[in-house]
């Protein structure tokens, strides 16, 4: 997944809710254990749902496709199409609209949807429940604590929240934010720093950067936001409109008891989850490393748990993201809490 934070929601979603008013694969080794396969009447017709993935199909989503592969979501009276985003906003974008059930983004970025628009998009579910974006610098670099970026080029793919988690993480272990240089790289993120073009890297996640660049030789370090000063936000959410949530609160509810069930499976099983992605991946487009996607699901795995059922989302959460935001001029008024967030688990 990559980070995308939207700072304005586009003129197709504004036009699209009142027109709706409101690297390669290895060959797979066989299961060791046999699942039971699910029981789904025949001739039951089912709902169709469609979810968009934040980026193209990685470790974090093999829970999707476990629930699919083993019948999970037919079990719940769904049928399930996994969509890809031609364009970096189009999984808040269409769900806004409505021209997709569900869409997998970011926590600020609904933030911000809802906060500068009113745009009518809210969580469902949180599936990545702390930040996976951190700062990221090579192993034998000087920089041992934030503070030490004072006086250093730091990489991001021009996204304003990633100026606010370094000016947070600076200032509060007692650094000058504005002696940190800032430059747009894109997501040339792993290779700007390998290369010595920036001194680190915001934007970049440790699920997916670090992994690929220890594949590749290189060994990092890297910083916790959530460590100085940044809120947990939750990395992943799930969204819908406000106005699907509200005709289709039963069917989604169904989709989600699938996902869960995916996810318990992927939880136990994650070998036989991560050939179940590997044999669903974007092949042509984006080959995926396997040991890259196993390392990636390794700390994956930890961050999707929550004691209180899968997905659940808390009002703290949603709170502290919020007022952080706004104190660092992400957005200029808070959004209602009721309106942002279902708990859909309770």
């Amino acid at each position: 997944m990559k980070k995308w934070l939207t700072a304005s929601v586009s003129a197709f979603v504004l036009a699209g809710l009142v027109a709706c008013g409101g690297e390669g694969e290895e060959e797979q080794a066989s299961p060791e254990t046999e699942t039971p396969e699910p029981v789904v009447e025949e001739n039951v017709e089912l709902t169709e749902i469609d979810i968009m993935l934040d980026w193209y199909p990685n470790a974090v989503h093999s829970y999707l496709y476990v629930a699919q592969e083993k019948g999970y979501f037919e079990e719940e009276g769904v049928k399930v199409n996994i969509q890809f985003p031609a364009n970096p906003t189009d999984p808040i974008n269409l769900a806004a609209a409505g021209q997709i059930t569900l869409g997998i983004t970011y926590q600020p970025d609904v933030v911000t949807a809802r906060a500068t628009q009113g745009v009518p998009v809210k969580s469902i579910g949180a599936i990545v429940r702390s930040p996976l974006n951190h700062v990221i610098f090579m192993e034998d670099s000087d920089i041992q604590s934030p503070k030490d970026l004072e006086g250093k080029t730091v990489g991001y793919p021009g996204i304003p929240v990633n100026e606010a988690l370094i000016k947070t993480m600076v200032q509060t272990d007692g650094g000058d934010s504005e002696q940190v240089q800032m430059i747009d790289i894109g997501f040339e993120l792993g290779s700007s720093i390998v290369s010595g073009r920036v001194d680190a890297v915001s934007g970049a996640y440790i699920n997916h950067e670090v992994p690929v660049l220890t594949h590749q030789g290189h060994d990092t370090r890297y910083f916790n936001p959530v460590d100085f000063g940044v809120p947990s936000f939750y990395e992943l959410v799930i969204v819908t409109n406000d106005q699907n949530w509200e005709v289709q609160e039963e069917e989604i509810r169904a989709f989600w008891r699938g996902a869960t069930k995916g996810y318990e499976f992927m939880r136990d099983n994650p070998e036989e989850a991560l050939n179940i992605l590997l044999t669903n991946q974007d092949e042509a487009n984006f080959p995926l490393i396997e040991e890259v996607e196993k390392e990636s699901l390794e700390i994956l795995l930890p961050k999707m748990e929550s004691d209180v059922g899968f997905g659940s989302q808390e009002a703290t959460s949603w709170q502290e993201t919020i007022d952080w935001m706004l104190e660092y001029n992400l957005i200029e008024e808070a959004p209602s809490l009721e309106e942002i967030f279902v708990n859909i688990v309770e």
